[in-house]
């Protein structure tokens, strides 16, 4: 196995309640289960020798060999083809998607081996490390097809065919065996809670079958699609890719599935992202409202909804910015001292502290959500709704740690500003258009303060922007959702030369770093690369702005780094590298709105006499 493949090297397989990570070397170097938040059973994205991982590939000892990675067309069924001069032969890996809604402990990843020309040798190594590698398992082989791997919570079981036989290997099992021209073999790993009972020996003709009942079930959701535009492969795999990191029991999505990723190589800013922020999920809200996705979003509305009723946080904020996906707050952060981080980035967290910050932005974000669709949810959920903007007419006027999370001080930040606006605005909107009881008149007067004090302090004279906060310069690419939310139009001239402002200073070749944080100090060491949400709001306003040629420029150019698979990390290295959590949310639901914007200006400027420069 080779250690620490780039980040970017993987495709991603899930059953809606758990996902894998498999590289282009066929590995499995990253699985939670039985949640995304769950403990790991592999993370040798962590630690390649303590971490764990399932390799199945090819095995040639000599002579070259070429591999490739791809998905099957509209699913999330992952092949890894080996191509050498004896034979070709590929690993199909998927996780069949649990349709009913109800939490379950059994999950199901399947892995088929087979050579479609000549023949292969290939090797097969399964090393469990379960509790990401704090616990111990004991190793039982009834027979060279089976294997149990238990531990105190979770066991594995590991089932194969015919030509495989196990060998242990310590507390590990691994095979070697050659297949031929239409020859096949299974390997299927089941996930059940501690004694869980035994699943059957897999049938060829069953697996066959669960195979084209996954691909079917992708192919079948993907038609809801409404999108036809230009980009419609990296918009569908971006869906796919959204739908994947959603837990199907909640309707939460998380924003990555995976921790400790770092966005600098060797540095400390290494965060758990397995969990669903009240942000992201709501800006996710419009991605699959436009997309045709009206279940999903309103699965997500409903998790709201739930937060809501349940009253004050700990703090005694009406949200907290982030939760576990069954809606559980308790989000303590710890540090995994025994795993070296990947290449060494460390520390490695699990858990997450800033779940405790104070970020007022999340109230705009929520009544965003809330208000893209007529369904305004029950009566007991309106007054839920109208206590949290009166709460936050008490409370917007105060500093906070901002959408970045920065450990660096609470600030007056002008993105937290905007959101609380667009919180009273919506909530204004609701209430006319259903006829709801409100307190408008003190909604209307807030909403308009917030308005004066972004105007009169979240303008910089100087630079002729708006700045990250209003006692500083700095810029901050958050504030490309200025337009996006309604606060000024696209080609406002204040926000024109904002969008001046950033093309100077945080843009790279069209990639675009969230802040500086040399300028403004985030209270963490080293830097990060550019911020793929960032770049891709940026080709939103630049298309919404009239500026066509630039924005379709920065949005072909971004569409380059994405992953063999089209997936996308959270930022974008100095050489090229995807770096941080991985595949995120944010990204990808950022690609789909550049994407539909985009298409949406081009078609109108090109049915008009010219098109925009």
């Amino acid at each position: 196995m080779n250690a620490y493949p780039p980040i970017a090297e993987h495709g991603i397989v899930g059953d809606l309640q758990t996902t894998a990570l498999v590289s282009s070397a066929g590995t499995i170097d990253w699985w939670c289960t039985p949640r995304f938040d769950s403990p790991s059973v592999f993370a040798s994205l962590l630690d390649s020798e303590r971490g764990g991982h399932c390799q199945l590939a090819a095995d040639l000892e000599t002579g070259e060999m070429a591999v490739r990675q791809l998905y099957l067309s509209d699913t999330a069924v992952l092949v890894t083809r080996f191509m050498a001069e004896g034979g070709v032969g590929e690993v199909v890996d998927f996780m069949d998607p649990i349709q009913d809604r109800t939490p379950t402990d059994r999950h199901r990843l399947v892995r088929i081996a087979r050579v479609v020309r000549g023949s292969l040798p290939f090797q097969f190594t399964c090393r469990p490390r379960f509790d990401y590698a704090r616990t111990a398992h004991t190793l039982t082989v009834p027979d060279p097809h089976r294997a149990l791997f238990q531990s105190p919570r979770t066991d594995l079981h590991l089932q194969v065919t015919d030509p495989v036989a196990l060998h242990t290997d310590g507390n590990d099992v691994s095979a070697r065996f050659t297949l031929e021209a239409g020859q096949t073999a299974v390997f299927v790993l089941t996930s059940t809670a501690a004694d869980g009972d035994a699943p059957p020996a897999p049938v060829r003709a069953q697996v066959q079958s669960e195979f084209e009942g996954c691909r079917k079930f992708w192919q079948a959701w993907l038609r809801k699609c409404t999108y036809r535009g230009r980009w419609q492969d990296m918009v569908k795999r971006s869906a796919i890719t959204l739908k994947l990191l959603t837990y199907a029991p909640t309707g939460a999505p998380i924003a990555a599935a995976t921790l400790g990723l770092p966005e600098q190589l060797g540095g400390e800013r290494n965060w758990d992202y397995r969990y669903t922020w009240i942000r992201d999920a709501s800006l996710s809200v419009r991605a699959l409202i436009d997309l045709g996705f009206t279940e999903e979003a309103a699965a997500f509305r409903r998790w709201l909804r739930d937060r809501l009723d349940a009253g004050a946080t700990a703090s005694g904020e009406p949200l907290q910015i982030m939760y576990r996906i069954d809606g559980e707050p308790w989000l303590e952060e710890e540090i995994l001292t025994h795993l070296e981080g990947y290449r060494g980035s460390a520390p490695v967290r699990v858990g997450n502290a800033a779940a405790d910050q104070i970020q007022l932005d999340i109230y705009g974000e929520a009544a965003d959500a809330l208000a893209q669709t007529s369904d305004i949810g029950s009566i007991r959920g309106w007054r839920a709704f109208t206590d949290l903007l009166d709460w936050l007419a008490d409370n917007w006027n105060r500093p906070d740690e901002g959408i970045w999370e920065t450990r660096g001080g609470r600030k007056d930040f002008t993105y937290s500003r905007l959101m609380t606006w667009v919180a009273f605005e919506r909530g204004i909107r609701l209430a006319i258009e259903h006829a709801r009881p409100a307190d408008l008149p003190r909604w209307t007067r807030e909403r308009d303060a917030v308005f004066a004090q972004i105007v009169e302090r979240g303008w910089n004279a100087k630079r002729q922007a708006f700045v990250q906060h209003f006692d500083t310069e700095v810029l901050d690419a958050s504030l490309l959702l200025m337009p996006k939310m309604g606060f000024l139009t696209p080609q406002d001239p204040a926000w024109l030369s904002t969008l001046d402002a950033m093309d100077a200073e945080l843009v790279s070749d069209s990639l675009v770093y969230r802040y500086d944080p040399a300028a403004s100090p985030d209270g963490l060491r080293g830097s990060e690369g550019t911020f793929n949400l960032c770049s891709f709001l940026y080709v939103e306003a630049l298309a919404e702005a009239g500026r066509l040629g630039q924005a379709r420029y920065a949005f072909d150019k971004m569409l380059t780094y994405a992953n063999h698979v089209g997936l996308f990390a959270e930022e974008i290295g100095p050489s090229g590298e995807q770096l941080g959590n991985f595949p995120q949310a944010f990204t990808h639901l950022a690609l789909v709105a550049a994407a539909m914007a985009l298409d949406e200006q081009l078609d109108r400027a090109e049915s008009g006499p010219t098109a925009s420069a």
